[in-house]
């Protein structure tokens, strides 16, 4: 099992920055892939970011340019950096890791955008 706990989530006005968080534990050996999913209410989740244990990302439309994605191994965690944020950002963010197949997710943290 891989428990994942994100943080650094909270309300900030349009133009800000945010720093989140994800840190894993538990069986973290072999865990390839990490990175970010959103929902905001009534829409489906969708990709943020992503990124590979050999540091290579990816990014959804909505976010590049703006987000940046970032890991430490040693420290099992991954980062969102969220710049120029947009009311339309505002969402759940869950962060993932994928592990000899399987899915994990966190319990996912509040980022409100305010106009």
């Amino acid at each position: 099992q891989v428990q994942l706990v994100e943080s650094g989530g909270g309300l900030v006005q349009a133009g800000g920055s945010l720093r989140l968080s994800c840190g894993a534990s538990g069986s973290i050996s072999s865990i390839t892939d990490m990175g970010w999913y959103r929902q905001a209410p009534g829409k489906q989740r969708e990709l943020v970011a992503g990124i590979s244990s050999n540091g290579n990302s990816n990014y959804g439309d909505s976010v590049k340019g703006r987000f940046v994605i970032s890991r430490d191994n040693a420290k099992n965690t991954v980062y969102l950096q969220m710049n120029s944020l947009e009311p339309e950002d505002t969402a759940v963010y869950y962060c993932y890791a994928l592990r000899l197949g399987r899915l994990y997710w966190g319990q996912g943290t509040h980022v409100t955008i305010s106009s």
